[in-house]
């Protein structure tokens, strides 16, 4: 049985369950994912109880082991850019297909105060999931890197 639990800037993350998310999201993000110190440095932003920062993680676990994850961090900005970006999500490859992402969107969308914008590229099976839940593609994301 999959339990949905979160984590948000109140609970005082220690570095070990930040360290636990990021071990689990940097294995299964698979060929979409980022080295592992960018998300430990997206944990650190969405669990810091700075007022400028904030967020939230959600995960599922199954006999105590982390199944799949989100985070979602708070972009401070409301209107022309969403509220909220949900910066990553993973699910174990031995539980997909069996609603652990719904479960896990379903909460985030739930505890998101305002609009949310994920990126995704376009031939990730999860964008099905994202349309599913009212997601829509409004533009083209473009990137300068210096």
């Amino acid at each position: 049985m999959v339990s949905i639990e979160t984590l948000s800037a109140i609970d005082n993350a220690t570095y070990l369950q930040k360290k636990e998310i990021a071990d689990f999201l940097f294995t299964h993000l698979e060929q979409y994912g980022d080295p592992h110190a960018d998300i430990m440095k997206c944990l650190d932003y969405a669990l810091d109880q700075a007022v400028d920062k904030g967020g939230f993680t959600v995960m599922a676990r199954e006999d105590g082991k982390i199944v799949g994850a989100v985070i979602m961090n708070r972009t401070g900005m409301s209107g022309y850019i969403p509220e909220n970006i949900l910066v990553y999500i993973a699910v174990d490859a031995a539980q997909r297909g069996k609603g652990v992402g719904k479960k896990l969107m379903k909460t985030a969308i739930d505890m998101s105060n305002g609009n949310i914008a994920l990126h995704v590229e376009p031939d990730n099976p999860a964008r099905k999931l994202y349309e599913s839940l009212g997601f829509t593609n409004k533009y083209l994301e473009m990137r300068l890197t210096k």
